[in-house]
Parts: structure tokens; C-alpha cells; sequence
């Protein structure tokens, strides 16, 4: 396993993260472990989770399911760096009682509190903000934070889903109380098909020191290979995928993809997420793996060496927006 700093701190942080949305909905309790116990036996250390992940009224299970694997021993949780998220409504029903989701300083005590007990652990090393909460200053935000560091139960704070501006505005903000490191981290939507994080998401990130951290790295499997399992009679595209391919040219592009990277010999999927690799200011991308197989691919993915005549030839197929400003300035 290769292994970087997070943004600007002293923390070193695997190359990959391992993402566990699908502990508990797809994969259950066993297999979940296991999978963590491999990704763990590769050097891979850092696990991304969330308060929400579970979802509906199992909001909170993908947090319990990890919790129980650090209760087995073995060092697991000295081992892991460990990311979760606050924002969401942890109501069963979708609905939040008043004070019960977001970023309030009323919020994020009860949730981290919450978290904590759920992930049988006493702190955590990276709390996320799921989301850009339009109605709290980030004095609170900034606030609640500089307690739970001082009582020990987060050590850094990150963001995910936020623009450019907003990751300035709290780093800001965070400079000028002063004592506050701000945020160290971006978790964004970024991928070869979807490049709009290069227009202001990354050039803020890399100016204040946060490390990049791309979600769903493969676009929802559109990356993955989707036409070619399709055609071997595999699994079927989904969601975002499936909406993509219904669009002829869209299609056209990525079977464009598909025959480049055969041409290759490389798996699709492991070259999107090589190709997240080389990119300026980015962490690692977030693997959501289902099963042991889909993070061994993972995995081979951080030792694959892309040559400048593929890069390119990727460039061509997915061109992202060019520099900043003038993508969006003229």
C-alpha cells in the first residue's frame, strides 16, 4: 500500500479509502468484517463512514457494524484512521425533530456523541460535514468543533459535498478565531466522467491544504466496465449509470472507454481509479466494495502505472474543463 499525508496535517493516510455505504444495505455484518480485515491486512487505513449510512430506519447500522468490528481487537481501531459524518436527519421516518440534523452546536454534540457509541470507540480522527448547512454560522460550527477537539473526541474536521467558496469561507473564518486548524479535508463527487471539481472544488482545496477525497470514483459503475458486463450477460446498469447509457452519444463515449483501456490490457475500473491517483491535491478516492473481490480489484489499482499515451487518450474521451478561472471565465 502506498501511503500520503491528509492535506496539510501530519497524518499519513492510505491511498485508498475504504468507503462502507454498502455495510448493512449490501453486504451484511460477516462479510462486512471480513472485507475490513482484508483492506486492513493490504495497509489500506483509512475507512470513510457516515451517522446516516444504514439508511431509512436503519440510519446508524453501517456505524454499529464497524463499532463491532473494532470490538473484536487485534489493534483494529489503533490501526485505522477513522472518518464518519454529521448533517443528515437520523429520524427513521424523514423526520427530524426540531434540532436534530445539520450543524448546529446542539446538533453536532448529540451526533458525535451518538457516533461514538454506535462506533464503540472514544474519538474519532476525521469529522465530516455531510453538507453545507445555509443556516449556521461557521462561528458555531467552528465552535462545537474546538470543543469536542479540546475534550478529546475528534481530532480534524472535514467537509464533503462543499463548493469552492465555501470551503474558503470556513477556513476563513477558522483563521481568524484563531487556535482552529479549519478543515483538512474535501470529500467531493469526482471522476473522469464527471470533472466539474476541477472548476473551483479542487483549486480551493489544494490553496487552504485540504486533502481531496472523490466519491464514487467509478460514477456509479459507469467505469467500471458496464458495457462489457452487459454484453457477458453480468449485472445490469443501475441508476446513474443507466441513465447515462439511455443517451446515445453518451453510450458512443464510453464504450469509447471500454475499447480503449482493452486495447490496453487494462480493467476499467482499476484505471478510473488510477487515473484519480495522478491528479493534483487528491487523497485517494473512496472504494465502496460489496464484496472481497471488488476490493481486491481495488486495491491493484494503487500499483498501476498509466503511461502519458493513455493519459491522454483518457483526456480525449472524458476532456475536463481546463484551469481555473478561465474554464468558467471565458
Amino acid at each position: 500500500m502506498k501511503y500520503t499525508q491528509l492535506g496539510r496535517t501530519g497524518l499519513k493516510v492510505s491511498r485508498l479509502v475504504l468507503g462502507t455505504m454498502n455495510f448493512g444495505p449490501q453486504t451484511d455484518e460477516a462479510d462486512s468484517h471480513a472485507i475490513m480485515d482484508a483492506a486492513l491486512d493490504a495497509g489500506l487505513n483509512f475507512f470513510d463512514t457516515a451517522n446516516v449510512y444504514g439508511w431509512g430506519e436503519n440510519k446508524g447500522r453501517t456505524e454499529s457494524i464497524i463499532g463491532n468490528w473494532f470490538a473484536k481487537g487485534g489493534e483494529r481501531r489503533d490501526k485505522v484512521v477513522l472518518a464518519t459524518k454529521v448533517y443528515g436527519n437520523m429520524g427513521a421516518d424523514g423526520e427530524a425533530w426540531p434540532n436534530h440534523d445539520k450543524l448546529s452546536a446542539v446538533n453536532i454534540r448529540r451526533a458525535v456523541d451518538a457516533s461514538l457509541k454506535r462506533l464503540r470507540t472514544d474519538y474519532i480522527d476525521v469529522y465530516q460535514f455531510h453538507h453545507v448547512d445555509r443556516n449556521t454560522p461557521f462561528e458555531e460550527i467552528w465552535q462545537a468543533i474546538d470543543v469536542l477537539v479540546q475534550q478529546g473526541k475528534i481530532l480534524y474536521a472535514g467537509s464533503s459535498n462543499f463548493p469552492g467558496y465555501k470551503i474558503a469561507q470556513a477556513n476563513e473564518i477558522a483563521a481568524r478565531r484563531g487556535g482552529t486548524i479549519g478543515l483538512v479535508s474535501e470529500q467531493c463527487l469526482y471522476n473522469l466522467a464527471e470533472r466539474r471539481a476541477e472548476m473551483e472544488v479542487i483549486p480551493a482545496a489544494q490553496e487552504y491544504g485540504l486533502g481531496v477525497i472523490p466519491w464514487s470514483p467509478l460514477h456509479g459503475g459507469l467505469l467500471g466496465g458496464v458495457i462489457k458486463k452487459e454484453v457477458q450477460g453480468g449485472r445490469r446498469a443501475s441508476g446513474r449509470a443507466a441513465d447515462t447509457l439511455a443517451d446515445p452519444s453518451s453510450r458512443a463515449q464510453i464504450q469509447a472507454y471500454e475499447d480503449l483501456l482493452d486495447k490496453h490490457g487494462v480493467e476499467p475500473g482499476e484505471a478510473a481509479l488510477a487515473w484519480l491517483l495522478t491528479r493534483p491535491g487528491v487523497t485517494g478516492p473512496i472504494v465502496g466494495p460489496r464484496t472481497a473481490e471488488q476490493l481486491a480489484s481495488a486495491l491493484r489499482a494503487v500499483e498501476l502505472e498509466l503511461s502519458e499515451e493513455l493519459l491522454t487518450s483518457l483526456d480525449e474521451i472524458f476532456p475536463g474543463p481546463g484551469p481555473s478561472p478561465e474554464a468558467f471565465a471565458w
